[in-house]
């Protein structure tokens, strides 16, 4: 076993070892359409606990997304909440853990940033899902690709028939390839790009609780291989037709509305959204 070094003390030490590590790097290129990795127990317990019993209340969050294809909170300012949760953000930036993502997924070169497109957290209330869709991969802000989400959740005693399982669809929108249930300390590591259309259902929860999640994106210098691809929703196969027709004309709207900023000079509106606060 390999020493864990004082930033990676909040990483559960049975995935950083170089034997688990090279198991890792099999299990995430093992050709599924989307490649992922899902890991339990991922943060050391002590912090996954501290984290779920002081996560910050869902009104406090200073982004809401309510539209036609997700109802969502989210937020980035570590200042304002539980130590941990710096601690914590401290660790997934660091030198150290960006080699030990890059090691797994065989991605040379990632790293992560200080703005609201490098860490943060989601929380839905009652009723909350956001729609299966592909990812913006790019970071204006810094001229950066993103390439791979890592997202930690931490729901205490998740019930199966609260719903909220991260859906992984094929390229085609065919096949739910994989459902993972949002269950405490289960981390979830995939590729961004065109093969990973992601999302979940709306959840059905009692009065006092929430799906929550950490989230981390990482980057690569922009370089061979690249192509802009924006953010977008895609409706699942078993949506009714209006709300495939109205999907896709709120899409059609957005990214026309993007392009017309763009040649204005004015950045991306998804990025604005994330920093307005």
């Amino acid at each position: 076993m390999e020493a864990t070094t004082d930033i990676m003390k909040h990483i559960n030490p049975k995935y950083t070892s170089a034997e688990a590590i090279a198991e890792l790097r099999k299990q995430f290129d093992n050709g599924h359409p989307c490649r992922h990795l899902v890991l339990d127990d991922f943060f050391d317990s002590e912090a996954a606990d501290t984290m779920f019993a002081n996560f910050p209340s869902l009104e406090s969050l200073n982004v809401k997304r309510k539209s036609l294809n997700e109802n969502k909170s989210e937020d980035y300012h570590f200042e304002r909440w539980n130590p941990v949760f710096g601690e914590v953000r401290d660790t997934v930036q660091s030198d150290e853990f960006a080699k030990f993502m890059s090691q797994i997924t065989g991605i040379e070169g990632l790293k992560t940033t200080p703005d609201s497109l490098g860490s943060g957290v989601h929380q839905g209330g009652q009723g909350s899902y956001v729609d299966v869709h592909i990812d913006v991969n790019y970071n204006p802000e810094t001229n950066l690709w993103r390439r791979i989400n890592l997202l930690v959740y931490l729901n205490k005693e998740w019930k199966e028939e609260y719903g909220g399982h991260l859906e992984l669809w094929d390229k085609e929108m065919k096949v739910c390839e994989q459902r993972v249930a949002p269950s405490h300390n289960r981390a979830v590591i995939f590729y961004t790009d065109e093969n990973s259309p992601h999302g979940y259902s709306k959840i059905n929860i009692p009065e006092g609780e929430s799906r929550k999640s950490f989230y981390t994106y990482f980057y690569t210098e922009v370089g061979e291989g690249f192509r802009y691809s924006d953010s977008r929703f895609i409706s699942r196969p078993d949506d009714s037709a209006a709300r495939k027709a109205a999907t896709s004309v709120k899409e059609a709207i957005k990214i026309n509305a993007k392009r017309f900023l763009k040649a204005l000079g004015v950045k991306s509106l998804d990025f604005q959204d994330k920093n307005k606060y």
